[in-house]
């Protein structure tokens, strides 16, 4: 390829670094939820028996984001647009209960930043990623998260191949039985201090597999520091939840 060639394909792509990934919100996005206080059709629970996860529940309608995949079925089967997906990324939560939108509520909590995980990691922050019988979508989001558009390392933030270097453990996938052992065994070769994030439903709650050959037996012994809904999640999802646990502006 000539120079001029190489430029004009830099002039056709514009710019794909994003330079605040802190205000970025990507088109054509199903992000975080709103639930209206418009009142319902009279008996009317279309909203919960279209969803294929149970993330839906009605005595005041509310959606479980832990368990949520983001397929805007709900919405769409809504007459009155009470519950409307907007493109908004940031969904992180250092706890599971603030997973939940519940009507009337026009934002999620996000995880408050952690005065501990700040001053250790602050400045430096090594990942290590396993997938637990996960189909790959949120595997390929996290690879992302180190491309040029998002530049995760600008933060001093970055994936490292040894559960030896690393500082969290990253888990996707519904922890299949079949990797109960390596999950373990990647926790147990991690110094401390060290925590767990949760990313996407699978990880969260098991999203859509409800299987016997599911063993989330770990999560339940080790509880996630933080957790990053989706299926996927964006990438500007999960900077956006990683940022304000450890206190990045």
């Amino acid at each position: 390829m000539s120079t001029l060639q190489a430029l004009r394909v830099r002039l056709s792509q514009g710019t794909q670094y994003i330079k605040d990934l802190r205000t970025a919100t990507p088109t054509g996005h199903h992000g975080r939820p709103v639930i209206s206080t418009a009142p319902c059709a009279t008996d009317c629970t279309a909203c919960k028996d279209v969803c294929p996860t149970n993330a839906v529940s009605l005595s005041k309608v509310t959606i479980d984001l832990g368990r949520c995949v983001f397929c805007n079925a709900c919405a769409e089967v809504c007459p009155p647009q009470k519950i409307v997906f907007t493109p908004a990324p940031q969904m992180g939560s250092d706890s599971r209960e603030k997973l939940f939108v519940r009507e009337g509520e026009p934002e999620v909590i996000r995880a408050r930043a952690n005065a501990t995980f700040s001053k250790l990691f602050g400045r430096s922050l090594k990942l290590r990623q396993v997938s637990a019988g996960g189909c790959s979508a949120c595997e390929l989001e996290l690879n992302a998260v180190a491309n040029v558009n998002f530049d995760l390392q600008r933060f001093g933030i970055e994936w490292v191949a040894s559960p030896r270097h690393a500082d969290a453990l990253v888990l996707t996938g519904p922890l299949t039985r079949t990797m109960k052992d390596a999950v373990q065994l990647a926790w147990d070769a991690m110094p401390e201090p060290r925590f767990v994030v949760a990313v996407g439903a699978c990880a969260i709650s098991g999203g859509l597999h409800d299987s016997p050959e599911a063993d989330r037996g770990f999560l339940e012994r080790v509880g996630p520091a933080l957790y990053v809904p989706g299926c996927p999640p964006h990438p500007l999802t999960f900077v956006n939840a990683i940022l304000d646990l450890i206190g990045t502006p």
